[in-house]
């Protein structure tokens, strides 16, 4: 099982609607793209106040690694991930990613 962890700088101006109109798109990928089985995301709590400035993030599950790289090709996913991009300070630099084998 692979967690695809990625972790959002948004601009300040990127309202509450903008951010989770991008989440459903990808969350709405789950059953869609075969393999990919969950998918969370919401505001960061950061209770150790350790990531101040990545105020957003969300979680998707895949199968493996197959099935992460049918997400990556998608469609939906390519036209959420130019309009994360676009929304974060600094652009692909406002965006932190971590893939874990579980």
């Amino acid at each position: 099982m692979l967690k695809h962890c990625v972790f959002l700088n948004f601009k300040n101006n990127f309202s509450e609607d903008e951010k989770k109109d991008i989440m459903t798109g990808l969350a709405g990928l789950v059953g869609v793209v075969d393999g990919m089985t969950d998918m969370t995301f919401g505001p960061n709590l950061d209770f150790e106040m350790k990531t101040p400035d990545f105020d957003y993030g969300f979680i998707v599950t895949f199968r493996d690694r197959a099935a992460h790289l049918a997400y990556e090709a998608h469609s939906t996913h390519v036209e959420m991930g130019a309009k994360l991009v676009a929304a974060c300070t600094g652009g692909a630099e406002g965006i932190i990613v971590f893939d874990l084998e579980t």
